[in-house]
């Protein structure tokens, strides 16, 4: 998949984004010249693994029957050393539904294993930057 990003108005930091037929938008904060309406990469990353987590206790419980309602995910980010290499998120979770103790045991198990949480602490990504070409009409 192709993510698509384009400035919205010229000079402004305010993005659109497109990921196949879903739109949404990015900004900083005003302290960086923003204005905040939206919200920014940082929370996009974090966002991704909240969302993980909660989709991947939901796929979980449906495969094993699981009787699990609906799942509750705070994360909490500590980026006060990121420039020092280390950028820590705290993930609570909180699963709603007539659930056992063992339920629960293997949900939290489950979302230890969730694709982003994997992909975010133990896979090498490569980031490759070039030029887009763009057509003169663009």
């Amino acid at each position: 998949m192709t993510i698509e990003s384009k400035t919205e108005q010229s000079g402004a930091f305010r993005q659109v984004l497109h990921a196949g037929t879903h739109t949404f938008h990015a900004d900083v904060a005003p302290a960086l010249g923003g204005q905040d309406s939206a919200p920014g990469p940082h929370e996009y990353f974090d966002a991704s693994l909240a969302a993980c987590k909660a989709l991947t206790a939901t796929w979980y419980a449906k495969k094993h029957g699981i009787a699990l309602e609906r799942v509750e995910t705070h994360v909490e980010r500590d980026d006060s050393r990121e420039r020092q290499g280390f950028y820590s998120l705290r993930v609570k979770l909180a699963f709603h539904g007539a659930l056992s103790a063992e339920d629960k045991q293997r949900l939290y198990a489950a979302v230890a294993q969730c694709p982003v949480h994997k992909l975010m602490t133990s896979t090498e990504v490569e980031i490759v930057t070039e030029p887009l070409e763009v057509s003169s009409a663009g």
